[in-house]
């Protein structure tokens, strides 16, 4: 009955009379309670509190917090072991905004300042860097900040130092995590690596596919792909992080031979590679005029469609055609070629074939990782173009799909020699 009478003065109250509502929720201190014992527990947000009488229920839970510590106020009366000392204007983490609220002050006898714990936990909300980071990744500059925040009375926005600031945390913390995560459960069968460039700065992206046709974020490297110690380096830490060097990978490239040969160090005969057939048309296209250009692609996609062997017999006899006009784009054409026919000779099916032949599945991604980056104006240094990317790619991800084909997985999982996992428990169990 308390509760409903205290609904109904509260509809009644006009919404920025602060101090009538601080009255009412005054005498109705105990339906705050569970609130109390789920903010200091750590179990709910204040945002899931928060309504048009924000600021008064904040600064009375205040209260309540204090009179557990400090018994309820008594004029002329000595305390027990904490005492009141008065308040003073502080302020609480409000989701993407900060809050201006009055706070009760606490003393020992020995005159130290005791800690309010709801304003502890308010004032310190862990989410807060997390939902800054999510704001400006969706495109929101820190100077159009203020305008994205939700209109409420008593509130102020965050300073722009203070939103890069936290920002900077935030992503900082996902580039590690990104980087330094197990990667030992992950039955990985492709490893995509392609290169970005942001603002100047040279960026390699590492993508897996594990054996039910999901994609994953493998890591981050510094360096252009032309740059094999880079290149090695991302590899070596990769297989710290678990990744299984013992086992046979498709890795899809572009045409860098730094890169290639970096496979090759790390990964020798067990690494099958493809060259990405975007990246070889772009080529080779690029160094012909428009009508030779038109016919020639429509003879390399002709040719792909074949098995490794007549594939590789018309791309040779249309690089003789080109040569005595165009020898640039019939060495183009010519070079790494049977790279560009792995997934014939591995004999996937077409449609498996379309996904595996190129580093689209890094490609799509990285127009995020651009559109995730283009209000920043200025990058000061490599790092906080590597943290930026590293945003922009853990954004993408979140709308990661299985690839196409992937009924046809197990085709490639034969084809690379990989054991079944499964089949050697059981023969395990019944060896035992």
């Amino acid at each position: 009955m308390k509760d409903r009478k205290t609904k109904t003065v509260l509809r009644a109250v006009h919404r920025n009379d602060r101090a009538q509502i601080k009255r009412v929720l005054a005498g109705s201190g105990q339906a705050l309670l569970p609130m109390l014992e789920l903010l200091e527990g750590a179990q709910a947000s204040i945002d899931e509190l928060m309504h048009e009488t924000a600021v008064a229920v904040v600064e009375q839970l205040l209260v309540l917090s204090a009179q557990e510590l400090a018994g309820a106020k008594q004029r002329g009366r000595d305390g027990g072991d904490v005492l009141w000392h008065g308040a003073q204007r502080g302020v609480v983490a409000l989701a993407e905004r900060q809050l201006r609220v009055q706070r009760p002050r606490l003393r020992d006898k020995s005159g130290h300042e005791v800690q309010v714990p709801a304003y502890e936990r308010l004032r310190d909300d862990a989410n807060i860097g997390a939902r800054v980071r999510d704001i400006m990744v969706a495109g929101v500059s820190t100077r159009r900040y203020a305008q994205v925040l939700p209109e409420a009375a008593g509130t102020v926005g965050v300073s722009k130092s203070t939103v890069s600031r936290r920002f900077i945390e935030a992503s900082a913390a996902q580039l590690a995590a990104l980087n330094e995560r197990s990667l030992a459960e992950l039955a990985v069968l492709v490893i995509y690596i392609d290169g970005i460039v942001v603002d100047g700065h040279h960026i390699i992206a590492a993508v897996g596919v594990d054996e039910a046709g999901d994609k994953h974020m493998l890591g981050l490297a510094l360096g252009a792909s032309e740059n094999a110690q880079v290149v090695k380096d991302l590899l070596r830490r990769l297989i710290e992080r678990g990744l299984d060097a013992d086992v046979s990978y498709l890795f899809v490239i572009d045409g860098s031979t730094a890169l290639r040969s970096a496979i090759d160090e790390m990964f020798g005969q067990r690494a099958h590679v493809q060259r990405c057939r975007t990246h070889k048309l772009r080529n080779v296209l690029e160094r012909l005029p428009k009508t030779e250009a038109a016919q020639t692609k429509a003879v390399m996609m002709a040719a792909y469609k074949l098995d490794p062997k007549q594939g590789m017999a018309k791309m040779n006899k249309q690089a003789q055609w080109l040569e005595r006009e165009h020898a640039d784009a019939a060495a183009s054409l010519r070079e790494g070629l049977h790279e560009t026919f792995t997934v014939n000779a591995l004999g996937l099916p077409p449609m498996l074939t379309r996904c595996l032949c190129t580093t689209n599945i890094i490609e799509n991604p990285n127009g995020i990782v651009r559109r995730t980056g283009r209000r920043v104006t200025r990058y000061r240094d490599a790092d906080m173009a590597m943290r930026w990317t590293a945003a922009g790619f853990i954004e993408a991800q979140k709308s990661f799909r299985k690839i196409q084909g992937i009924k046809d997985l197990w085709i490639l999982k034969a084809a690379l020699g990989r054991p079944d996992k499964q089949a050697h428990v059981d023969e395990a169990k019944l060896a035992a």
